[in-house]
């Protein structure tokens, strides 16, 4: 069953800055879920959306690492797709970016979004693409409550008072 994401939401995250970083593999799909997570975290209040585009899911995690060093963004949100072909290249691919975006994340401590898509077919991928089933849905709510948890441990809300080191460079 197919989960419906929300098209609004609660939080407001004024003032910050999120890295949109996609593979251009399959782009007219991708675009779609890069769009719509766009749109939703500018309703946020978002300040500023950067976007950008790397030959495939394959060199996200590096370029990942390299927006998390210009420390400037308060969320990196990747978007790309594997579609599983006859050998193994699929699974190699997608334990590569799991992985390695996993340590680009907790390096960094920075929330990475990832929604490198793993499809069995291209009508997979597309099913990901429509209405309140697209994946730009999700993954800008995931961007969206990332930075607003950060953002309240940062103040001190999620730590009795207290402000908690290390967190809240960019407030």
């Amino acid at each position: 069953m197919k989960k419906a994401y929300e098209t609004k939401t609660k939080f407001d995250i004024s003032g910050s800055h999120v890295a949109i970083l996609q593979g251009r593999w399959h782009e007219e799909h991708i675009d779609k879920m890069a769009d719509t997570c766009n749109d939703l975290l500018t309703a946020a209040g978002c300040e500023a959306v950067d976007r950008f585009k790397v030959p495939g899911s394959y060199e996200i995690p590096l370029a990942a690492k390299k927006l998390a060093k210009l420390d400037r963004y308060d969320a990196i949100v990747t978007f790309g797709a594997i579609v599983k072909g006859d050998t193994d290249h699929y699974q190699v691919l997608l334990d590569t970016c799991i992985r390695e975006l996993g340590r680009v994340m907790y390096e960094f401590e920075i929330p990475i979004i990832m929604e490198v898509l793993p499809v069995f077919k291209l009508e997979d991928l597309i099913a990901r693409t429509k209405g309140d089933h697209n994946k730009g849905l999700e993954a800008g709510h995931a961007a969206i409550e990332a930075i607003a948890w950060h953002r309240d441990l940062a103040s001190g809300k999620l730590a009795g008072g207290r402000r908690v080191p290390g967190f809240g460079s960019r407030e």
